[in-house]
This record gives C-alpha cells, sequence and structure tokens, in this order.
C-alpha cells in the first residue's frame, strides 16, 4: 500500500510542466535578416556616398582661409616629438599630494623628483610638473598690446577636484637641474592653470595645449606681431614648438584628421562595392543553391 502511494506522488511529481511563455520557448519575433549581394553592396555605395560628402564639408569648415576671426580667438602652443604618453613620465605624479594639503609629504611614484637631497618633499612632485611647458607669448595689434586671458583654460573637474584650493607649491624647481616653467609660492595649485592644461598628458607625441585666449575680434589682413620668449628646451630631443591662433567651428578647432577618415572610409566602401560588383557580374551565383554547400561539392567526404 504505501508503494503504490509512493508511486502515485512520484508520477504526479514528474508530471508538472513548466508554465508556457513564448520567450522561454524562443517563440519571439526576430529579425533575420539575409545578406543578399544587392543588399551587401547597396550597403556598402550608401556608406561611400554619405561619407565623403560629410569628409569633405569636414575640410572646408577646417581649411585655413582669409576671414575675420570672432573672439574668442585661443591660443596654442604646440608641441612635436614630445612623449607624454610615456609610461614612466605618465606614472611620475601623486594625485593625493595635489589635492590634500596634509599628503605633502607623500611623494611615492615621484622620483627622479620627489623629494630634495636634505629629504624635503616637492610639492608638486613627478616628472610632469618638473617639465612644465614655460614659453611666453606676447601679442601686440598696430603696437598696441592684445590681452590674453590665461583664465579658465583649465577643465573644472581639474581645478575643483583633481588640484587642491588650499594646497601650495613647496621646493619646486630648486634642485640644480631645471625642467620647465616655475610656479608662484602663494597662489594655490588649483589656480595656477598652465600647471593645470601642462598636467592633463596628451596621447600623442604632437599636440596642442591651450595657452590662453583673446578675448577681442580680429580682422581680415591684420597684422599681429608676436614676441616669443624663448624658454623651453625642445632642441635635446629634436622637437619643434609652434605658436597657433585659431578660432572655433561647427566642427571644433582647425583639424584635418576626422575629415580625412570620412573621406577613407567612404572611398574604401565605394572601392570594396565596386569589387563585389564586379565579382557578381563576371562569375554570379545563384542565391539559396544547395550545390555550393562543402558535403555536396565532395560527397565522398561525407559519411
Amino acid at each position: 500500500m504505501s508503494f503504490s502511494d509512493g508511486a502515485s506522488k512520484s508520477s504526479s511529481k514528474s508530471s508538472t510542466k513548466p508554465t508556457y511563455s513564448r520567450f522561454t520557448q524562443q517563440e519571439l519575433p526576430a529579425c533575420k535578416p539575409i545578406l543578399t549581394p544587392a543588399l551587401v553592396m547597396t550597403t556598402f555605395i550608401m556608406i561611400g556616398i554619405t561619407f565623403i560628402p560629410i569628409g569633405l564639408s569636414h575640410l572646408s569648415a577646417s581649411e585655413n582661409v582669409p576671414k575675420k576671426m570672432k573672439q574668442p580667438i585661443f591660443v596654442y602652443y604646440q608641441l612635436d616629438q614630445f612623449y607624454q604618453n610615456h609610461r614612466r613620465y605618465v606614472k611620475s605624479q601623486n594625485d593625493e599630494q595635489y589635492r590634500d594639503p596634509s599628503a605633502s609629504a607623500k611623494t611615492t611614484n615621484c622620483e627622479p623628483e620627489a623629494q630634495l637631497s636634505e629629504g624635503q618633499p616637492i610639492v608638486p612632485c613627478g616628472l610632469i610638473a618638473w617639465s612644465l611647458f614655460n614659453d611666453t607669448y606676447t601679442l601686440s595689434r598696430n603696437d598696441v598690446a592684445l590681452p590674453i586671458n590665461k583664465k579658465g583654460i583649465a577643465w573644472e573637474s581639474d581645478r575643483t577636484h583633481k588640484f587642491g584650493s588650499n594646497v601650495y607649491a613647496k621646493n619646486f624647481q630648486n634642485r640644480s637641474l631645471i625642467g620647465g616653467g616655475k610656479l608662484i609660492d602663494n597662489i594655490p595649485l588649483n589656480q595656477q592653470e598652465d600647471l593645470l592644461v601642462w598636467m592633463r598628458t596628451a596621447a600623442l607625441p604632437n599636440f596642442r595645449k591651450l595657452y590662453g585666449r583673446i578675448e577681442t575680434d580680429l580682422e581680415v589682413n591684420e597684422i599681429i606681431k608676436v614676441v616669443i620668449q624663448n624658454n623651453y628646451n625642445t632642441y635635446s630631443f629634436n622637437g619643434k614648438k609652434k605658436l597657433v591662433i585659431s578660432t572655433t567651428t561647427w566642427i571644433g578647432g582647425k583639424n584635418d584628421f576626422l575629415g580625412m577618415v570620412y573621406i577613407i572610409v567612404g572611398g574604401v566602401c565605394l572601392l570594396i562595392a565596386l569589387v563585389f560588383i564586379t565579382v557578381y557580374l563576371i562569375k554570379p551565383r545563384p542565391l539559396g543553391d544547395p550545390s555550393y554547400l562543402s558535403w555536396n561539392k565532395n560527397p565522398a567526404s561525407v559519411q
């Protein structure tokens, strides 16, 4: 009797079925596109004829043509062959020291610019700060000085979070070997924006960094006199320095790279489409022909 009861209970449990769902049974509608030759060729052609005009418009907007420069006009310094992305260079800093006045003695990762020979910490420590760019530019128009506003050139997050408002430079550039610019001891680090701009390292060896803004319009064919104080040593690594004065357009500052990428991608897509069309016309292949299946090509290999 007990055996029959157990069997009936086991039978009732095994017959329990899960609740039916189209999701669990994989019966939901799905898009299953078939990549026909016409669809593939049309896709590449559409990409090509879309990207090439976009690239040409980018190049046109970025091209240097004489026209009135409306303020704000951005002044950049450009360095070539300066590898700010070098692993040891990028690691040579201590973010905690830069934002917390009580952490001034923390110079971890800052070697070789961590401490003086007497053991006193350098603030800000590290190779990035030590190599601060220090060329200066003076601009004039018709023998009248053209002011350059150097406020607000750094990222807001750097001024408010990365660098402290009560952290001051100490023992900076006090060793025998001077790397670059000096800092003002009685101004907090987050207000010395040249340092903040320089500390945000560049990914490529040729880069521009913002020096300041001209907040007045410049007319066509105006002559701007630039006096450069050449302090920064780029000769030791065969580098180059450039001064760039530029405005922004609807694509940002002057940069031909994005336009060239659009044109190259569009051209490659049109070339691929042309190759596909040529192959399809010379040796067409019927869609869904089972004779092209591998086991139909070599029936002897099928067991």
